[in-house]
């Protein structure tokens, strides 16, 4: 099982030729056509996708292209859903607590089914 590092409180310095799409792989974007996906318009989606979906390396990747005070927005206050044991491995890896999250207090504030 991949470990899931603390991620530092400050952006890492980003490539003077920084490309315009992040090396991710295609299969975390099964339902979009890959080629066509405009990666700023989506960063919310995108961030989600990785965040949710993706392993420690492409969460490396994530942070280098949209830089950790976007993930974190998005994350904050964008995200509508992650998985629980995703959100466990977010406020591990950003020292953030689950009450920070948009997602989270959503899932709270929705009532369970009785059975």
């Amino acid at each position: 099982m991949p470990s899931w590092p603390a991620i530092p409180q400050t952006d890492p310095p980003k490539a003077i030729n920084s490309p315009d799409k992040p090396a991710l792989p295609k299969r975390l974007f099964w339902e979009f056509v890959y080629e066509t996906i405009d990666w700023q318009k989506a960063y919310s989606t995108v961030i989600e996708r990785v965040i949710d979906r993706g392993n420690p390396a492409e969460w490396e990747e994530l942070l280098r292209f949209y830089g950790r005070d976007k993930v974190v927005q998005v994350l904050k206050f964008e995200s509508t859903y992650l998985m629980d044991h995703t959100i466990e491995k977010v406020c591990v890896s950003f020292n953030m607590r689950p009450e920070e999250l948009r997602c989270y207090m959503r899932k709270q504030s929705r009532v369970g089914h009785w059975l």
